[in-house]
């Protein structure tokens, strides 16, 4: 999640947003253990979560009310998601056995990076901007969740400066990042696990932006820095208990 810069740490702390990054983590973890026990690929279904709530957190914070137009690029955040890109990989393919795409991070960067420039005036935002664009473009086939992943941060932030029926664009969004040919076919047929699956990608945008609006009068504990070191330790430690099981 961003590092709040100076201002943002002297506002009160948004507990929605707190509890939507605890879901966030929360969820990924439970969809990774289908990898040490196969048995509970049915974890697949909450999975589909954390992809969702990840890019509405990013978005969240980008789009926090600020007095300055030309708000500057989290750079501090950006470095962080980019080492703990490098960091992650090969915890991520210990994981995953035969992988299909890098980890997650990247996906999440060239979204940050699209989502900051489509809220900016015209400059060197819009310019880096379009810059990620067409490099989740090129870049398309190894991208966790592909380009349309790399878009949700962009359409979160559009849905949360407009009125309701913006959250259309996330769903959509959400559900073409999560396309695969087989779980549509099954669905056509009516399987109950695929339409599940397709149901837990279409919901996850709409709950997370009904979470962030909630008046939430409890505390949460912050997520704060140690997430990103979470990201790959939580690969090394599962790969861990799949050779301790498989003894």
């Amino acid at each position: 999640m961003p590092t709040p810069s100076p201002a943002q740490a002297s506002r009160p702390r948004d507990a929605a947003l707190d509890l939507l990054k605890w879901l966030a983590l929360l969820s990924m973890l439970v969809d990774h253990l289908r990898h040490v026990w196969p048995p509970l690929y049915a974890l697949y279904i909450p999975g589909r979560l954390a992809f969702p709530l990840f890019c509405l957190a990013i978005a969240a914070n980008l789009a926090r009310p600020s007095a300055d137009p030309r708000r500057p690029l989290p750079l501090r955040y950006l470095g962080l998601l980019l080492g703990f890109a490098l960091l992650a990989e090969w915890p991520y393919r210990l994981l995953v056995q035969a992988p299909q795409s890098l980890n997650v991070l990247p996906t999440l960067i060239l979204g940050l990076l699209i989502a900051h420039g489509v809220q900016q005036p015209p400059g060197q935002a819009r310019w880096l901007a379009v810059g990620a664009l067409l490099l989740a473009v090129v870049a398309h086939p190894w991208l966790m969740f592909g380009l349309a992943g790399a878009l949700l941060p962009a359409a979160f932030v559009y849905a949360l400066s407009r009125p309701h029926p913006a959250w259309l664009w996330p769903l959509l969004l959400s559900l073409i990042a999560n396309y695969w040919p087989p779980f549509y076919a099954a669905a056509a047929r009516g399987e109950p696990f695929a339409w599940a699956v397709l149901l837990s990608c279409a919901l996850a945008p709409l709950f997370g932006l009904w979470l962030l609006r909630q008046p939430l009068q409890i505390r949460i504990a912050p997520v704060r820095r140690w997430a990103y070191l979470f990201y790959p330790g939580h690969f090394l430690l599962l790969v861990a208990l799949r050779e301790y099981w498989l003894r």
